[in-house]
């Protein structure tokens, strides 16, 4: 979907030791690839004026939202004709609510973003797709801003000290809904490692639950992205309120593993709960996807990823993004489509197994 990396390998691959050939067939993809240029600049006249809407699957003030402004600030420098770009925020259903009204209700012309919660890429694993008003296999996603890996905090005077506790004793989490990373999240470590949490769903967002949390009406939460905690609530961690519990990943943050941090994936006990763990957790790698519509044209979805990418590359936004604490490591949408390609091509057995293993058990 995004050319300009690979046009860079095929330009310099054609060097001495090559057959004559393949240098002519380099040359003439270069060619073609450097023809394509004018497109984006003859395109500028449609972005001119308008405005970009990214819609942000959560409620504000939380790290999804705050990723997705500082997106805004740039990222109209970087489409041709520069166009205005804001921010919208539409809560519910996990980010399904949004992601159906950017698939089905609003503009196909590229004008319009959506900015999900990590999970919403595997809803067809997830979800039952019959019951979502898109299809999500179908959406073009223009890349990620990070990765993320997700843990669990906890009270620091709450009844969990370890994340051993956490197979005797009973913690109330926060979540937003069942089908959110903080709802389901805890959920798939009840039911796939034995773990006691008794998940209370209906949250906005992770700021409401964080607050909760700080109120003691909860203890803490899962499904928090480790950069989140950082950029987000550090103040929390800071005042010594809450502290992280355990790592929900099979490979592990290096930071966190220095920090011993515990990893759930070291508690899997057969192979079957790992490969469901390591579906899951595949999102740990669009943490922060993009996507527009699956009608949108194709040459407004490469503007868009190369924009993005280009953005997120800024030497302004990257100043601002480490005075703020943000976490910056884009993936462009070729490897996201990739990766989410390889996942949904899981066996269906693994899949329905995935599906269960993520569901309350009442």
């Amino acid at each position: 979907m995004i050319a300009a990396p690979a046009t860079i390998t095929i330009a310099r691959g054609c060097t001495a030791g090559l057959p004559d050939y393949s240098c002519a067939m380099r040359s003439i993809m270069l060619a073609v690839a450097l023809l394509a240029t004018p497109a984006a600049a003859q395109d500028a006249p449609f972005w001119r004026g308008k405005t970009v809407t990214i819609m942000v699957g959560t409620s504000a003030g939380g790290g999804y939202d705050a990723y997705a402004r500082m997106l805004a600030r740039f990222m109209g420098k970087h489409i041709p004709g520069n166009p205005t770009v804001v921010v919208q925020n539409m809560p519910g259903a996990a980010s399904n609510t949004m992601a159906g009204y950017v698939a089905t209700v609003a503009p196909k012309d590229g004008t319009v973003i959506g900015a999900p919660f990590s999970t919403q890429p595997l809803a067809p694993i997830l979800e039952d797709a019959g019951a979502l008003r898109y299809d999500p296999t179908k959406l073009h996603y223009i890349g990620s801003a990070n990765e993320d890996t997700y843990i669990c905090v906890t009270r620091r005077d709450g009844p969990l000290k370890t994340f051993a506790d956490a197979f005797k004793v009973e913690s109330v989490m926060g979540g937003t809904a069942e089908t959110g990373s903080t709802g389901y999240l805890p959920v798939l470590l009840n039911n796939v490692l034995g773990t006691k949490f008794k998940v209370v769903f209906g949250y906005p967002g992770s700021r409401e639950i964080m607050m909760a949390t700080d109120k003691n009406e909860l203890h803490g939460m899962c499904g928090l992205g480790w950069s989140t905690l950082n950029q987000q609530y550090s103040d929390f961690v800071a005042r010594d309120r809450v502290f992280p519990l355990v790592q929900e990943s099979l490979k592990g943050n290096p930071e966190m593993d220095r920090l011993g941090i515990p990893r759930t994936g070291d508690f899997a006990k057969t192979p079957e709960q790992r490969q469901i763990l390591e579906i899951i957790y595949a999102q740990k790698i669009f943490g922060r996807p993009y996507f527009v519509s699956a009608d949108a044209p194709t040459e407004r979805i490469e503007a868009l990823g190369k924009a993005f990418m280009e953005t997120w590359r800024d030497p302004e936004l990257l100043t601002e993004a480490q005075r703020l604490n943000f976490e910056i490591g884009p993936i462009d949408g070729a490897e996201l489509q990739a990766i989410l390609a390889r996942v949904w091509a899981a066996p269906e057995d693994i899949r329905r197994k995935t599906r269960e293993a993520i569901r309350v058990r009442r």
